[in-house]
């Protein structure tokens, strides 16, 4: 199903707007997790490997509602975590909508027929159902049989009810480009659009031996590419992130285009990497060392391409320079030929691990807030005792 046109024209016009007010740094999709919990624990993720204490908490309806009004996004993308294990997601998507934010809420979609009747039908409020490949590839990715099968059933019975339901892939070594293409042909089959990008190197991912390099990710891509000439593959991004992908465009991470909030605060610098958490939105954009993140700046940025740091600085290259963007649609993904200059990594700054002092300040608050919760307690018990 295609990106409907109202929507390219908000986010346009979103767009315009930021360039004619001067704006160096704005946000244009809010990476909204509201939970870390999954009901699965995919063998590529870095993003369940917390204490129980944490896995258990929650953001409020209140808190994630707040921070789409703080941010000011257009776009508000839900992962997780598996949000549909969140109580009051229904609450959260329908106040986002009320809003009138475009809402992706990305589901491994094992709950997803079940909680249905959470949600209505709305031009803002898309499903974003996560399968890695077809069958084999994808339940082998997320460690479980059967997941494919629930998956693509509930995207049948959500599609029947009049929702928008596109699919997400992350893509790591050893995917071939045949099987990507029988996957995307299955996807055209389906009915649905599809979003990939290569998987991120999570340092804490329990499988480390199938992220794509940069120079990996191009040829896979150039060659998926080739595969679907002619073809009527939906992609949900842009040309210009296609183009990057296939090694054509010479981007630049754009990491504040995309920005993370999450139990922790507003997370530093991008949804992938948590190098420390700001309390406001504003913290964020203000305080957050820019400059010192991205490939060929940072260690742990070297080999990524992943949609949340270069979509965004493909929107805005599209909106610079519409004549190069209007190219490479009429054009289609070039996949012969050199590739742009890759970025040098000579004078990257090495990686700091901050992982494990990031979780331990944070099970410190939940003990000390805790503590406080069980005194504040005690405290009006022995009142009304007292009382009494």
């Amino acid at each position: 199903m295609p990106i409907p046109f109202f929507k390219e024209l908000r986010i346009g016009g979103y767009l315009v707007k930021q360039k004619l007010l001067g704006r160096k740094r704005y946000p244009l999709v809010l990476m909204l997790e509201p939970l870390f919990r999954c009901n699965l624990a995919c063998a590529g993720c870095g993003k369940i490997d917390y204490p129980d204490a944490i896995l258990n908490r929650r953001m409020s309806v209140k808190e994630c509602l707040d921070a789409a009004d703080e941010c000011g996004a257009p776009m508000v993308a839900i992962p997780g975590g598996e949000p549909l294990i969140h109580k009051d997601i229904g609450a959260i998507v329908k106040g986002l909508v009320a809003r009138k934010k475009f809402v992706s809420l990305c589901t491994n979609a094992l709950l997803l027929e079940k909680k249905l009747h959470l949600f209505e039908p709305s031009p803002y409020l898309f499903f974003s159902v996560h399968l890695d490949g077809l069958r084999e590839h994808h339940d082998r990715s997320v460690s479980q049989k059967g997941v494919f099968d629930k998956a693509v059933s509930a995207i049948k019975a959500a599609k029947a009810k009049g929702f928008t339901v596109n699919v997400n892939a992350t893509i790591f070594d050893g995917h071939s480009a045949e099987e990507i293409a029988k996957f995307l042909d299955f996807c055209t089959e389906l009915g649905v659009g599809v979003s990939m990008s290569p998987g991120y190197a999570y340092e804490r991912a329990p499988d480390q031996e199938h992220f794509l390099n940069r120079t990996k990710t191009k040829r896979l891509f150039r060659d998926v590419f080739a595969l679907g000439r002619g073809k009527k593959w939906n992609f949900m991004h842009s040309g210009l992130f296609l183009d990057f992908l296939a090694g054509n465009q010479n981007f630049e991470c754009t990491p504040w285009g995309m920005p993370a909030r999450n139990i922790f605060g507003w997370q530093k610098p991008c949804y992938l990497l948590g190098e420390g958490y700001a309390k406001t939105f504003k913290e964020l954009m203000e305080t957050t060392d820019w400059d010192s993140y991205g490939t060929g700046k940072y260690e742990k940025c070297a080999n990524c391409m992943a949609h949340c740091g270069y979509e965004p600085t493909a929107a805005i290259a599209s909106l610079s320079n519409p004549l190069k963007a209007m190219w490479v649609s009429l054009r289609g993904i070039r996949t012969k030929g050199p590739m742009a200059p890759e970025i040098d990594l000579s004078s990257q700054r090495p990686a700091q691990y901050i992982f494990s002092e990031q979780v331990q300040k944070k099970l410190s608050e939940i003990r000390r807030d805790e503590t406080l919760a069980a005194q504040a307690k005690a405290a009006a018990q022995q009142k009304t005792s007292t009382a009494a």
